[in-house]
C-alpha cells in the first residue's frame, strides 16, 4: 500500500469518523478497511483502491445519513487530494464502490469494489448487530422507552437480517454467511434475542449516563 496515501486519508478522512455515532465510529471504518483488505487478497484488484473506498465509505454522514452512500461518493469526487494517486475513471470506481455499499440499496454493486466493501461492511457478528441497533436508536430515537427500543430492534432484525430481508451477501470468502445463520438463529428464538437486547440496552444506557 501507498504509505503517502495512507498517512493522507488516517490524517484527513479518518478523524471524521470520530464525529458519528457510536455505530459508525473508528472502531467501524477501522474494521471495514481490514476486512476489505483481506478480501481483496482473493481478487485480481488494486489495493490502494479497496483501502481508500473502505476509509471514505461512510464519510457522507458527515452531511445527510439518509443519503449518505451517495454523499460518500461525491466527497470521494471532489477530492482533489486522490489525484495524486488515482485517475479520474480509478476514482470513479472508489466513488461508486463506496455509493453501492449500503445494503439497502436497491441494485447490486456495480465492480468488484463496490461488492467487497459492501461485504466488508456487512460484518455480521450478532452482539455487534444488536448492539449497534440499539445505540442507533437512542441516537436517533430518544423519545423512544425501554419497551419502544425493543420493538424497534425486532422490527429491523426482520426487516434487514431475516430471511427475505433486504440485506445481502455478495463475496463467498467472507465471514458473514456464517454470522447471518447465527444472527438468524437468535432472531428466530425471543427469549434469547430479548437476552441480548438486555445487555445491549444495559451497556448503551450506562455509557450515556442514563
Amino acid at each position: 500500500m501507498n504509505k503517502e496515501l495512507k498517512e493522507y486519508v488516517e490524517e484527513r478522512i479518518i478523524p471524521m469518523y470520530d464525529g458519528f455515532d457510536a455505530g459508525h465510529g473508528r472502531e467501524h471504518v477501522n474494521a471495514v478497511v481490514e476486512e476489505a483488505l483481506r478480501l481483496a487478497g482473493f481478487y485480481d484488484v488494486d489495493e490502494d483502491m479497496v483501502y481508500v473506498a473502505a476509509a471514505y465509505h461512510d464519510t457522507g454522514l458527515s452531511v445527510d445519513r439518509k443519503t449518505h452512500h451517495l454523499e460518500s461518493g461525491r466527497i470521494i469526487r471532489e477530492d482533489r487530494g486522490l489525484r495524486r494517486w488515482f485517475t479520474e475513471q480509478e476514482i470513479e470506481i472508489i466513488a461508486q464502490a463506496a455509493e453501492d455499499h449500503r445494503a439497502s440499496s436497491d441494485h447490486e454493486p456495480r465492480s468488484i469494489y463496490g461488492k467487497i466493501i459492501a461485504e466488508a461492511d456487512r460484518q455480521i457478528i450478532p452482539e455487534s448487530i444488536i448492539l449497534r441497533t440499539v445505540q442507533y436508536g437512542f441516537k436517533h430515537y430518544p423519545e423512544l422507552d425501554k419497551e419502544g427500543h425493543w420493538a424497534r430492534l425486532c422490527n429491523h432484525m426482520a426487516e434487514k437480517y431475516d430471511v427475505g430481508g433486504y440485506l445481502k451477501l455478495w463475496i463467498p470468502e467472507s465471514r458473514n454467511a456464517e454470522g447471518l445463520a447465527l444472527l438468524r438463529d437468535i432472531i428466530h428464538n425471543k427469549s434469547r434475542l430479548r437476552e441480548f437486547f438486555e445487555a445491549a440496552y444495559a451497556e448503551t444506557a450506562e455509557s450515556q449516563g442514563r
